[in-house]
């Protein structure tokens, strides 16, 4: 899923825990709490420009990990 079909921090929430199930699970609790902090921690952001900034740059993170993980298990 792009950052285009993730409209708001909710969709963006359940995307990033659907990308952290992709993780081994001996890493997946510790972005699960990552990304809950995160979530916690910019939940009172009102401008829409900068919530979409947060959005790309999350979605973009979150290739960043499940693809680091994907090429040390190969």
């Amino acid at each position: 899923m792009s950052s285009k079909n993730i409209k708001t921090p909710v969709q963006l929430y359940m995307h990033l825990l659907r990308q952290v199930r992709k993780l081994p699970k001996e890493a997946q609790p510790y972005y699960k709490n990552y990304v809950r902090q995160g979530f916690n921690s910019h939940s009172d952001e009102d401008d829409p420009e900068r919530i979409q900034m947060i959005i790309e740059r999350s979605v973009k993170d979150a290739e960043w990990i499940v693809n680091k993980y994907t090429k040390n298990e190969t």
